[in-house]
């Protein structure tokens, strides 16, 4: 029977919206994409509580990196997961220009990883661009999505050994490089197709063969709900010194026809993010807190828009 480790947040339910009318505390703010009036106002620039919070590129997907950046200087927030595609699209030594300019932190480059197909030189080859990318943007870790089981293939065990064996690889040159591979597990339902870690145990047993300042590991909150043993595995991987992102974001019902767009806004779901946030917190994490959203109506709204609710969604369910 799986405990919550001493120093790990039990979960938590989120503490209730004050007892007041919404629209006396904020007039005419409305969340996205539910269209319901705003329950907490949105924080200023300058605010404290925006101080660990990122936004991943992915939650506007349709704003190229300027558009991005722009509307992270607007509302305040500190830092942006970049996306390589949008930086390809700018130009690596440009978008790494711009975001010295700013000041922006880069929380993490997304994304490397899909080490389990035939061509595994040119897998490598990728990869390594990618830790090259993430070097020159000054981001502190290239997030690894590994890969599911090619056409065909049923060996399970073996294709993680080949995740592996792609890891050893790629460490060395990531290290020489200051970036770290950061293993993101993900929901079982996309080991066939994206990734063959499904748990926080599995990415730190493959992670704890390296280097703590090579490989580290993902927690994102839509991933890692679900699993009964997160707490012990989020206390270990803080006395390892493995974390090296923390992502926010809800798991929504139903879940869509393409699930990778079912993740949502938090509090808009299931996920106890807070109680994740706490834990993460208690096992040694300090960095920053980076929201990836992948959903069709989010990415419809206006991203001014978008920032502005999951900067209240992080003052009133992630804080």
């Amino acid at each position: 029977m799986s405990t919550i480790p001493e120093g790990a947040a039990a979960p938590l339910t989120p503490t209730a919206a004050p007892a007041t009318t919404v629209a006396a505390v904020v007039p005419g703010a409305v969340d996205v994409p539910s269209g319901q009036p705003a329950a907490v106002p949105t924080p200023e620039p300058g605010d404290p509580r925006l101080a660990r919070l990122s936004l991943n590129q992915a939650t506007v997907k349709y704003w190229n990196l300027t558009q991005a950046v722009d509307g992270c200087l607007r509302a305040g927030l500190p830092a942006i997961g970049t996306w390589r595609e949008p930086v390809a699209e700018m130009g690596l030594a440009k978008a790494a220009a711009l975001l010295r300019r700013t000041g922006l932190r880069v929380s993490s480059h997304c994304r490397g990883g899909f080490l389990t197909g035939p061509d595994r030189a040119a897998a490598l080859e990728d990869n390594r661009r990618a830790v090259d990318e993430a070097a020159e943007l000054g981001a502190p870790c290239l997030v690894m999505v590994v890969g599911g089981m090619p056409d065909g293939e049923r060996d399970l065990v073996g294709i993680r050994e080949r995740v592996a064996d792609g890891i050893a690889e790629l460490a060395p040159y990531a290290l020489e490089r200051g970036v770290r591979l950061a293993l993101e597990p993900l929901h079982p339902m996309f080991c066939a197709d994206r990734a063959v870690l499904s748990t926080l145990g599995q990415a730190l047993d493959l992670a704890e063969r390296f280097d703590a300042a090579a490989v580290g590991v993902v927690v994102d909150a839509y991933h890692v709900w679900w699993d009964p043993q997160v707490w012990e595995q989020i206390a270990r991987a803080g006395a390892g010194g493995r974390i090296a992102s923390f992502q926010a974001c809800d798991w929504e019902l139903p879940i869509p026809a393409d699930a990778l767009l079912g993740r949502g806004m938090v509090g808009d779901g299931h996920a106890d993010v807070r109680a994740l946030r706490r834990a993460v917190d208690a096992a040694g994490y300090d960095g920053d807190i980076e929201v990836e959203i992948f959903n069709e109506r989010i990415w419809s709204a206006d991203g001014d828009d978008v920032i502005a609710t999951l900067a209240r969604r992080h003052v009133q369910h992630v804080l």
